[in-house]
């Protein structure tokens, strides 16, 4: 029938939202400044510090956190960083440069032995030697390093294995890089490589690279003992170390990795039972109360109320705009008020029942008071005058608000979010007031199930689960019953007709219903069939039902200051309109709005039922009067024929617009099978989508299709047919008296609809389609 895609509308987003409140900046900044009161209420610190018991004491009372804090431990980290410098491998630089000395030095003593100079490097190298040893090694020693053999030896078999040695890496003293250490780090002086040898048992010394070049000379017949002494001293005392501790660059190493080391923490959370009553006092203990007590003269929480304001204004746009991304419907000033009291007021309420629970020292308490209070009201309060999207928000923030003034759990988040959703539930599917006292039963049921995964998720010891369970069944009886008390307070001060008003609205007791009964039958007839075409169609497209049932069944209530002239309580009658000019009927007919807004205001049946009676004609022309006069020559004006508007502004009025006049026009139909009244109906909603009257309401085409479905669904039930009964044969058998007085009985009742629909017919199906059957 109709594509099923989204009408756009401009102004989405902030901008839109900015510019769409121009009717209601007095409420928009009722609603900032109440959340940022709020931010600065979940922020402010209002609590003394806490008594600071000693380690070994014993407390006398519980000591319950009041703040989320970090403490450190110094010796904790002390130890940790000790710990970590112990690890830490020392610096060794690695150098070719022993190798070129020993090298240089090697020559020199040779050269000079050689030579027998006695001055030059010889010279000096001889004189370091004999200083390196004492005169009788010396005397020993250099006679067999002049020796042919020995210098061949040196530099032709050992000087490659020490070069070798000395490249890899020769520490002097091994003991000394063992001490306390897993590792080292070799640094290439050369190349500025660094290498990390973790096995220092792998690591080779001096020493031991003596003893076995000691062990190969052994082994070679070429020496004698005298030689191969000779070398081992020569060796001993000229051999250098290509390792060298860099004693500045470990220090330098180990104070960043030491500095690098994040201190110990410990992690208060607000509300954590610090310290037990009766317990003594450890070392940890202390040092939290210590910490506990020297913050808590910080007034404020700055960094907490930026924070609490930022997200608050994000969850708020949830009351302006739609799940795709559109503006919604406007908010009034008085529901932004509202919004702000009841942000406000459950939010005070939560801080200072964190207050008194803190003040009395006990975790039962605490824990009990976390869960048992009764933030579900509030919720459930507006949700008898607000949508669903938008008591979704309010459930969002107060359950964020909460969580946060009882220190920021998320299962406190989740257990009064979800226990916010049950209450509208419940509410939502009331019919009486009655209804919701029973509905204490599986509220206080369902918070005890989210009670249960609450503590699963905070692991709280089962101690506390009987105080809070208690707490839970009180808070769920709390929760609803309020709903008695506030709900009248919020239909006076606020002038709001809630959800037990509007179920009110529906008894056939009432005074104005009793005289649409008895003084306008007709349109009471149509009335009622209307009210079961909008309360399906608002069920199927996400509107309020209840609104739009109580609303379409006073629509017409305005045509009781002239009920003849409307065709429907004519019966046959004369047509009061055949006397009158065009624009007279016309008059009379769309005063009826005016009026039935006026009888409203004056039974006091709510502002939300005479807003849509004053929309449920938009700006449509009475196009058969206007007509009628363009047919009689006169040159009228299309604004005197049509109705003062304006168009639908929510999707409850313009569901009642389209209800009416697709029931209405659905009378001229004589043989109203179930495609006819398809294509009928489907003709009615393109024509007043055509005119514009739907653009200013939230209804999309995927709605307008649902709508058309229920309608039809509905109209071809009450437009079914009916197998004849067989009547003929019965008569025959009857006496003729009786034939008579039952035919008299069969003209006196009332006409059937098919007759009734046969009859409007002669009204002309244009007129009817606009709802003008009423009058011809």
């Amino acid at each position: 029938m109709i594509a099923r895609l989204s009408k756009g509308r401009a102004g989405g987003g902030l901008g839109g939202i900015i510019s769409s409140g121009s009717g209601c900046r007095a409420g928009i900044w009722t609603l900032l400044a109440t959340l940022l009161a709020i931010s600065l209420l979940v922020g402010m610190n209002f609590e003394g510090g806490s008594r600071v018991y000693v380690s070994g004491e014993v407390a006398d009372r519980d000591v319950i956190a009041d703040r989320d804090i970090l403490v450190q431990d110094a010796q904790a980290t002390e130890a940790r960083r000790k710990q970590v410098l112990m690890l830490q491998p020392q610096i060794y630089d690695l150098s070719t440069e022993p190798y070129a000395l020993l090298h240089a030095r090697l020559l020199d003593v040779f050269r000079a032995i050689n030579d027998g100079r006695r001055d030059g490097a010889g010279a000096a190298a001889l004189a370091r030697l004999r200083e390196e040893l004492s005169p009788a090694l010396a005397d020993e020693v250099i006679p067999q390093l002049a020796r042919t053999e020995v210098q061949t030896y040196v530099m032709r078999t050992l000087l490659p294995d020490i070069r070798k040695a000395l490249a890899d890496g020769l520490v002097g003293d091994l003991r000394s890089a063992r001490v306390g250490r897993p590792g080292v780090i070799i640094r290439n002086l050369d190349t500025g490589a660094e290498t990390l040898r973790a096995d220092m048992a792998a690591l080779p010394d001096a020493q031991t690279f003596l003893t076995e070049i000691s062990a190969r000379m052994r082994k070679d017949e070429t020496l004698d003992p005298q030689m191969r002494r000779a070398i081992n001293i020569f060796l001993s005392a000229a051999m250098p170390a290509s390792l060298t501790l860099n004693r500045e660059a470990t220090q330098l190493r180990a104070q960043a990795v030491v500095n690098s080391v994040d201190p110990v923490f410990y992690q208060i959370q607000k509300g954590e039972l610090v310290v037990r009553k009766g317990d003594r006092v450890t070392r940890e203990q202390q040092i939290k109360l210590q910490t506990l007590h020297n913050s808590s003269g910080d007034p404020v929480h700055v960094w907490l109320v930026a924070g609490t304001f930022l997200f608050s204004l994000l969850l708020s746009s949830g009351f302006f705009l739609t799940p795709s991304g559109k503006l919604g419907t406007p908010l009034r000033n008085k529901d932004l008020v509202l919004i702000s009291a009841v942000l406000f007021v459950a939010t005070l309420g939560a801080k200072l029942c964190f207050l008194a629970a803190l003040r009395m020292d006990n975790a039962d308490v605490m824990q009990a008071a976390a869960f048992g209070y009764p933030l579900a009201a509030g919720v459930g309060l507006v949700a008898m005058v607000f949508a669903a999207r938008r008591y979704l928000t309010i459930s969002l923030l107060l359950a964020f608000f909460f969580a946060l003034v009882f220190g920021g759990e998320i299962r406190l988040f989740l257990f009064h979010f979800l226990s916010a959703m049950m209450v509208t539930w419940l509410v939502s599917h009331a019919q009486n007031r009655q209804d919701v006292v029973v509905s204490i039963i599986p509220l206080a049921f369902t918070q005890l199930l989210l009670l249960v995964g609450a503590n699963f998720l905070g692991q709280t010891p089962w101690i506390y689960v009987p105080a809070q369970a208690a707490a839970v069944v009180i808070s769920a009886v709390l929760s609803l019953l309020s709903l008695f008390a506030l709900s009248p307070i919020l239909e006076m001060a606020f002038g709001y007709t809630t959800r037990f008003r509007l179920m009110e609205l529906m008894s056939l007791e009432q005074p104005l219903m009793q005289e649409l009964m008895v003084n306008m039958p007709g349109t009471y007839n149509h009335s009622l069939i209307v009210a079961n075409m909008v309360e399906a169609g608002a069920k199927a497209v996400g509107a309020n039902s209840l609104l739009c049932k109580v609303a379409a069944l006073y629509h017409d209530v305005g045509k009781i200051s002239y009920p003849l002239y409307f065709i429907e309580n004519q019966f046959g009658g004369p047509n009061k309109h055949d006397k009158l000019a065009p624009s007279m009927s016309a008059l009379v007919i769309i005063s009826h709005v005016k009026k039935g807004t006026e009888l409203v205001e004056k039974y006091k049946l709510g502002q939300e039922i005479a807003d849509i009676i004053r929309q449920h004609h938009g700006t449509r022309t009475v196009r058969y009067f206007y007509q009628k006069a363009v047919d009689l020559g006169e040159h009228p004006r299309e604004s005197d024929y049509s109705y003062p508007g304006p168009r639908p502004q929510t999707k409850e009025a313009a569901i009642l617009m389209l209800a009416d006049s697709v029931e209405a026009s659905s009378r001229t139909l004589t043989d109203p099978t179930p495609a006819r009244i398809q294509t009928h109906i489907d003709g009615i909603i393109k024509s007043i989508f055509a005119e514009g009257q739907l653009d200013e309401s939230e209804l999309t085409f995927r709605d307008l299709h649902r709508l058309s479905e229920c309608f039809v669904r509905i109209l071809t039930g009450i437009f079914h047919q009916r197998i004849a009964y067989p009547t003929a044969a019965k008569k025959e058998a009857l006496p003729a008296k009786e034939q008579e007085k039952e035919e008299r009985d069969a003209e006196s009742q009332p006409r059937d609809m098919s007759t009734a629909a046969g009859e409007a017919e002669t009204t002309g199906e244009a007129a009817a389609a606009e709802k003008n059957g009423e009058h011809a």
